[in-house]
């Protein structure tokens, strides 16, 4: 059975555990904190300490890797940008060294593009607009000396997370739990993306940790639609007024250091989709899918 060692044991690392796993691999997820609500496997590890790297590597003995590991919270990394290089730089540096010759597939960011133009696919130039995307793009060029790796850029992640999180949730998962409350919503008119259902992020990585797949691919959602757009495309699927969300400039809150644009398109996804046999969800299939399994 082929032992997965997943780097980073938050949101998107349990779904792509929760898909290998059912695809009849052998994940283990690996974090400094034991993951809640995930069944596979953890193993604690510090992914800024070298010879922590060294020794969960020894033990695990996996045949491939994802590095999905943190911080991935923008405002946090703006907040200590030294900081974030730091621990996106030395995890992805101590992973490769350790692992050496193992299949490995980096989880980076649309935020490494400056959010001038809609439509960044694996051609467009890199230009950070702010600290995660510098960190991350860091990351991806230790990681891409290595043979045999794929960095692969994904777009804004969604699916429900339980409100009580410990962390800030993702867009959907906020909106959907505040909008069911009878809360408002605030939501930038002035920040697009390209949002992508969790368990197609998960799909995709793990197809992406076949040979043959290209070292840069990026993953967005077929739709590119504001934020603003998007949470009253949430508010219409609750059945509660749109008027409950309410237009802001991002400038205004925490989404002031995000890019304008932060969307992903392809000229390569659509072969690796094709090969798999799978799809990527539009927002207002994503939407009706999540609600319909609404917790």
């Amino acid at each position: 059975m082929t032992v997965t060692l997943i780097v980073g044991s938050g949101f998107v690392g349990r779904a792509v555990a929760a898909r290998l796993a059912a695809e009849g691999g052998n994940p283990v997820l690996a974090s400094r904190r034991m993951p809640a609500g995930s069944d596979a496997p953890w193993v604690r590890l510090d992914a800024a300490d070298a010879e922590a790297c060294e020794r969960v590597v020894e033990a695990v003995r996996p045949d491939r890797l994802v590095l999905v590991h943190g911080p991935s919270d923008v405002t946090w990394c703006e907040a200590d940008p030294e900081r974030a290089l730091a621990l996106h730089s030395s995890a992805a540096a101590h992973l490769t060294k350790a692992a050496q010759g193992r299949r490995t597939v980096l989880i980076s960011t649309d935020n490494v593009f400056d959010g001038s133009r809609p439509d960044n696919d694996e051609n467009t130039p890199t230009a950070p607009a702010n600290a995660y995307g510098r960190a991350k793009l860091a990351a991806e060029r230790i990681l891409r000396e290595g043979a045999d790796a794929t960095v692969l850029r994904v777009s804004l992640v969604y699916g429900w997370e339980p409100a009580a999180s410990a962390k800030w949730l993702n867009f959907f998962a906020g909106c959907a739990h505040r909008l069911r409350n009878g809360e408002r919503v605030e939501a930038p008119d002035d920040q697009w993306t390209t949002p992508v259902h969790v368990a197609d992020v998960a799909a995709v990585t793990a197809a992406a940790l076949a040979p043959g797949t290209p070292g840069l691919l990026h993953l967005g959602g077929p739709d590119r639609v504001s934020r603003a757009e998007w949470a009253e495309a949430i508010a219409e699927g609750l059945g509660v007024p749109r008027s409950r969300v309410v237009r802001v400039p991002k400038a205004q809150g925490r989404y002031a250091s995000r890019p304008t644009h932060t969307c992903l398109t392809s000229t390569l996804l659509d072969n690796v989709l094709r090969r798999h046999g799978l799809r990527v969800r539009g927002v207002d299939e994503g939407i009706r899918d999540l609600l319909e399994a609404a917790p």
